[in-house]
This record gives structure tokens, sequence and C-alpha cells, in this order.
């Protein structure tokens, strides 16, 4: 059984503004290939060839074909922008073009007890195996909300429908869409009906070694754990 909740927790918050504010800060269309001279940062090792941000959650987007086929991707680009909007990157896919035509999908997260099925997502192509899901051993359910379809199997889904499809001429896109729905398996909630991320386990991606960890034990309490500075100034 699935139950609403009202917010989303340990996703990557990244930057995603209207179309106004994209085409202001696009004045140089493509600022990363400009020569810059880099320099060393004194008493670190530096790779100015290599970036690693982190964390980059493990999410799984899902979507349907024309012919009514579920696709779903593995992803690591992307994250909460707001209140109600996810974001993320990719190149050309079956899930872009899916997306381009349906203007909805959903998004899941990896976890540690589906790591195989969720990584073999990211390894196959629809276009080569239209049938992955199936061959997976996943099932699905048509979302009641929007074009998507929802992966019975992963415990925490968003409904989302596309707010901006931003393509480049290679076929890739930038996404935002708004959450319509989240829902969750009464498995992964606490005593008080919230999304408890010790039961649900899910996964980041860690671009430094190519490996998948766990969202581990909780190290501080938000908006609490600070206030530890603030009574040490008082006294």
């Amino acid at each position: 059984m699935r139950t609403s909740a009202l917010a989303l927790t340990g996703v990557l918050l990244i930057a995603c503004g209207n179309k106004e504010q994209k085409s202001e800060a696009n004045v140089n269309e493509n600022p990363v290939e400009e020569k810059v001279e880099v320099k060393a940062v004194e008493g670190r090792k530096n790779f100015s060839d290599k970036t690693v941000i982190t964390p980059l959650p493990a999410i799984m987007i899902a979507t349907w074909d024309e012919n009514k086929n579920p696709d779903v991707m593995m992803a690591a680009w992307g994250g909460q922008c707001g209140p109600k909007h996810i974001t993320f990157e990719l190149s050309k896919h079956k899930t872009t073009d899916n997306i381009r035509l349906k203007k909805a999908f959903t998004i899941s997260f990896a976890t540690k007890d589906d790591i195989v099925q969720s990584d073999y997502f990211g390894i196959v192509s629809g276009n080569d195996v239209p049938d992955k899901v199936k061959k997976a051993g996943f099932t699905i359910t048509p979302s009641p909300n929007v074009d998507a379809p929802i992966i019975n199997e992963y415990k925490l889904t968003l409904e989302c429908k596309v707010v901006t499809f931003d393509e480049d001429e290679n076929g890739g896109a930038r996404v935002v869409g708004e959450i319509v729905n989240m829902s969750a398996d009464e498995s992964i909630l606490d005593e008080e009906g919230n999304i408890d991320l010790a039961k649900l386990q899910p996964v980041i991606f860690d671009s430094a070694k190519n490996e998948y960890r766990v969202v581990g034990e909780k190290v501080g309490t938000a908006w609490g754990s600070g206030k530890a500075v603030i009574e040490r100034e008082v006294k």
C-alpha cells in the first residue's frame, strides 16, 4: 500500500530558474570551453581535470513510449530544485524521447535492496532492450496522476509533469518537472507516518570511485545542531 507524503528529503539541491533567468544566464553560450589558467591550491591535491559533486542521488526515471511500453533509466545529474520541483539533465536517450512525447515521468530512488536491477537500468538502453523492465523482474502500475508508469518495486515514487524541456542540438535535454504527487510504501514509514530514510536505504553515486553508497546514519538535526555555536557565543 502507498501513502502520500508532503516533503522530499535526501535529494541534491540544484538550481533551476525560469526561462527568462536562463536566457540571461546563458549569454556566454558555452563558458566551460573558455580556457582558464588553473592555479594550484597550496597544501591540497589539485584535480583541475576532474569534478566530484557529492552526494549524487541515483534517481530512476520511468516513462512510457508511444506504445505504452515502460522504460526506466538511472541518472545521477539531478535533484530537487524547489518545494515541488525536480530537475535533471540527460544526453539523448530513450527516456528523453519518451518525456518529449508524454510530457510526464516518475522518479524513484535506487536502494540497497534493488541496486542490481537499478544498475542494470543504467547499463541497458530501452532502444536495444524494449522489455528491460520485465527482464529485471519488475512490475508496473500506471500512474493515476500523470502519463507515466510507477515501478512497484521502488518504495518511494514521485509523479511528475514536465514544466520545461530544454533540448540541445544533440537530442539531450535539461528537464524540470513539477511533482504532482509523492507516494511511499508503508514499509518505509516511521511511527508518525513520515518517510524514514533508514528504512528506505537509498544509495548515492560516488563519482570519485564509480561506486554506490548507502545513505548513512543520522549525524545531526537540521536547523538544530548549529545552535550549539550560537549558544557558545552567548556564553
